[in-house]
């Protein structure tokens, strides 16, 4: 129940991997070498301009930024060349400047932040939401022994945003696409489950059922029985239906209208484990979910 993103290098710091659809992890890159400083000059930059490189440049800019963002209803350009310090006219070009490239807007002669630097704080918001949700995950990993997975129902199709995993309990590979077997594995049942029966039979209408190994559900009427007896706070388990020797169990999660699951996976002879470490990580997540709603839209 895990893409092929998810195997760690390192056995001393086993990874979390976030996998997002058409993301690819790359290696970071190597830091070159550090850029010559220049001497620090005796009067401000803002009044030699000869002298202003483009390091000086955006730092001007992002302190312009910050003092805009401090006044809810605007502000004119005097007021922020003074509050940052910087001269009239290189404020006004600065300013000019921001509002062509849509960071900042101006309205009957005042600043406000625009579009752009709002997008910003949202990407920033999405990144801290993410972290929590594979640092919470990396926790439950540790605590009950076992891979932990993280999955919605986006547009129409399963998708697995989180797998944290050790090379110790490795996630299950995902040998046949998930999206197209999501009859098969208890992330996709799971998620099937908290849908309309509209919406349940569109998605099987595009992924028909399919046996992927002898234990997988026969047909859609099956299917779609299991998936109307199944209750809302119930784990849905499934016993080497999606991968011969591995059972996996996966608990709904329900925020609004987004459909979500926390899941895990054991070798099949470690199946009397699966319902204690699910239900201890159902107890974890309802200790948590107030404070994980916001980030599971991840």
């Amino acid at each position: 129940m895990a893409t092929a993103d998810t195997a760690p290098a390192d056995p001393h710091a086993p990874p979390t991997a976030v996998l997002t659809p058409g993301t690819r992890i790359r290696p970071p890159e190597q830091p070159g070498p550090r850029e010559r400083q220049p001497r620090q000059q005796t009067a401000a930059p803002e009044e030699q301009p000869h002298s202003a490189t483009l390091i000086g440049s955006v730092q001007r800019a992002m302190r312009l930024l910050e003092s805009v963002a401090e006044h809810a209803h605007g502000a004119p350009a005097k007021q922020l060349a003074r509050e940052t310090g910087l001269a009239l006219p290189t404020a006004y070009h600065l300013l000019r400047t921001l509002v062509h490239e849509g960071y900042l807007r101006r309205d009957k002669g005042l600043f406000f932040l625009g579009e752009a630097a709002e997008r910003l704080g949202s990407s920033g918001a999405r990144q801290k939401r993410r972290s929590t949700v594979v640092e919470t995950l990396a926790t439950w990993r540790d605590a009950i022994g076992v891979p932990v997975y993280y999955a919605m129902y986006q547009d129409g199709e399963i998708e697995v945003m989180c797998v944290s995993d050790t090379p110790g309990n490795p996630a299950v590979e995902e040998w046949a696409d998930f999206r197209e077997t999501g009859h098969a594995h208890a992330i996709g049942q799971c998620l099937l489950s908290q849908l309309d029966e509209d919406a349940r039979r569109d998605h099987l209408d595009r992924y028909p059922v399919q046996s992927i190994t002898p234990y997988t559900v026969r047909d859609d009427h099956t299917l779609l029985r299991r998936l109307e007896r199944t209750r809302r706070t119930q784990p849905v388990t499934e016993r080497q239906e999606y991968a011969l020797g591995t059972v996996c169990a996966a608990i709904p999660i329900t925020v609004g209208t987004t459909a979500a699951t926390m899941a895990i996976s054991l070798p099949s002879h470690q199946a009397d484990r699966l319902l204690p470490a699910v239900r201890q990580l159902q107890g974890e997540i309802g200790r948590l979910l107030g404070s994980l709603a916001i980030s599971i839209s991840i």
